[in-house]
């Protein structure tokens, strides 16, 4: 049965536990999730929520140590790197398998033929998965693997060789993000032989802990422990993200029990829910950074000198105060603080109307003009409450003659149409993927990531920022990049491709039966995640 089909066995389920309460005849893990994911498969997307729900159903041949930005091997047992850092060969586990569906039941186990697929379907335009379903493989372009790739090579069943065009420091980090998830040739070709190719990204066919067993859209995703998992049986029997984007929603059910964990739980709840003798508060400050892009291809925006009126225009604190109230501290450079060669000499614009009325005269916009402004519609770790902040942002600016028309869609189109190019200011942000500092500056800011349907939202291209950032990838030597990275926030604060919000410290609400649970620094993961039965 197509799993996408089972919602009245998740919707009884759901039931159930509404009924029953915390206490449940299984381990039962029910996470309160805020949005739809748009696949199953990190491959062919890049929103978090969406992140989330497929990191339990694979591995990558590296992995990031939970918890941590450190990597690890993953389905690689092991790797060795050439001198000239060009050449990667990774020995690949053992003994590894596959999930099963109703379509599919593996004859084998994972194997280099695994590791060529997952690759070379983003990477080959003429590879037959490469233009299957909604793909666009935005990560694999916006981070120019397709340049940096020169081979991948299959030596024998347990060993691949990947061979770089140019050193890469980042790439090991990069082969733990969910994009370099490994999924399986065999059952591609039997969808393939079944004529059913468009299943692949969403009946959901991995190594991970977990396994799906159902999805139903705005009501839940459920997954089953995998008892064949390499890396052991999970403690839980059965996850569950039931799906609602109302807060307060959310915390009512955590509080009932109907859930056992939330994440982007109010800021001024968290107070009331630290003294709930029931639940528990993690908080951590978060690799990430909220910010409103500027469109530098539409005018009046793609004049810096209006760029730069805009951010004199907002009163920064103000809107931290109100949107974020203690989960926040202001941003004023394009990577968080808590990262490795933030430049903290970089002094943040400071709020003033006036001289922002100047140079909005000088750049020869006396009269004013007239712009949309986009807002996410559900809460993100970095923004809380988008609607308020563009409320805000709209009041501040037509102090100084800009008339402001707030503009928003549902979450999947809000990032797609954003990524077109169709806004003129949006809110959006970033939660890293890695721990370096590549993954905001040339992920987000570089000029493959520009083009239409690319994650540089400013569709900006700046030749002396790239050429910083480029320079960074390729040494090995942490000094040397850190001064790369540190001339690239300079450019960034003088040309203004985006105004920067707020770094937020990431909370998340659970019961306190919940065992073994801590907040990571880039998703949601419940491998080893336990609870306590009564």
């Amino acid at each position: 049965m197509n799993p996408f089909a089972r919602g009245l066995a998740v919707s009884t389920l759901l039931l159930g536990l509404t009924a029953a309460g915390p206490a449940m005849a299984d381990k039962s893990l029910v996470f309160c999730s805020e949005a739809n994911p748009e696949s199953f498969n990190p491959q062919v997307t890049t929103t978090g929520t969406s992140m989330n729900a497929a990191l339990p159903l694979y591995n990558n041949l590296i992995e990031f140590v939970r918890g941590t930005t450190r990597v690890m091997p993953g389905l690689a047992e092991s790797y060795t790197v050439s001198e000239d850092g060009l050449t990667y060969e990774f020995r690949l586990r053992r003994d590894v398998r596959f999930h099963a569906n109703d379509r599919f039941t593996p004859t084998r186990l994972f194997n280099a033929d695994d590791v060529l697929f997952s690759i070379e379907r983003q990477w080959k335009d003429g590879h037959p998965f490469h233009k299957v379903g909604r793909a666009t493989y935005d990560y694999f372009k916006d981070m120019s693997m397709a340049a940096l790739l020169k081979a991948v090579d299959r030596i024998d069943d347990h060993t691949v060789r990947i061979t770089l065009n140019r050193p890469e420091a980042p790439f090991l980090a990069n082969l733990a993000m969910p994009f370099s998830s490994i999924q399986s040739a065999e059952y591609a070709a039997a969808l393939m032989e079944a004529g059913t190719l468009d299943l692949f990204d969403e009946e959901a066919v991995g190594t991970g802990p977990f396994q799906l067993v159902s999805f139903q859209k705005d009501v839940a995703i459920r997954y089953k422990a995998f008892e064949g998992y390499w890396g052991g049986r999970q403690p839980l029997d059965t996850l569950i993200f039931a799906i609602n984007p109302n807060a307060a929603v959310r915390l009512n059910k955590l509080r009932s029990g109907e859930c056992h964990l939330m994440v982007f739980p109010n800021p001024a709840e968290l107070a009331k829910i630290g003294r709930d003798p029931n639940l528990v508060v993690q908080r951590r400050e978060g690799l990430n950074l909220d910010y409103m892009a500027f469109n530098t291809r539409k005018a009046p925006l793609d004049d810096a000198r209006v760029r730069r009126a805009i951010t004199l225009a907002v009163d920064k604190q103000m809107l931290l105060d109100a949107v974020y109230q203690e989960a926040g501290r202001p941003a004023k450079n394009p990577i968080p603080p808590i990262m490795w060669s933030y430049d903290d000499s970089i002094g943040d614009y400071p709020f003033d109307q006036n001289e922002a009325r100047r140079l909005l005269a000088e750049a020869g916009h006396a009269g004013g003009f007239t712009l949309d402004l986009w807002y996410p519609p559900v809460a993100r770790a970095y923004m809380p409450n988008g609607k308020r902040a563009a409320e805000l942002i709209q009041a501040n600016l037509e102090r100084v003659g800009i008339k402001v028309n707030l503009v928003t869609d549902e979450w999947r189109e809000y990032r797609r149409r954003l990524a077109l190019g169709e806004h003129d200011m949006a809110i959006y942000g970033w939660t890293g993927d890695n721990g370096d500092p590549d993954n905001f500056l040339f992920l987000l800011l570089g000029c493959d990531a520009a083009r239409p349907g690319g994650g540089n939202f400013a569709k900006w291209c700046n030749s002396a920022f790239e050429d910083q950032v480029v320079k960074a990838k390729r040494t090995s030597v942490q000094e040397e990049r850190i001064a790369h990275y540190h001339a690239a926030q300079r450019i960034f604060h003088q040309e203004l491709p985006w105004y920067p919000i707020a770094h937020s410290i990431v909370s998340v609400a659970l019961r306190r039966e919940v065992r073994n649970y801590r907040i990571d620094p880039f998703l949601q993961v419940f491998t080893g995640v336990d609870i306590e039965s009564e």
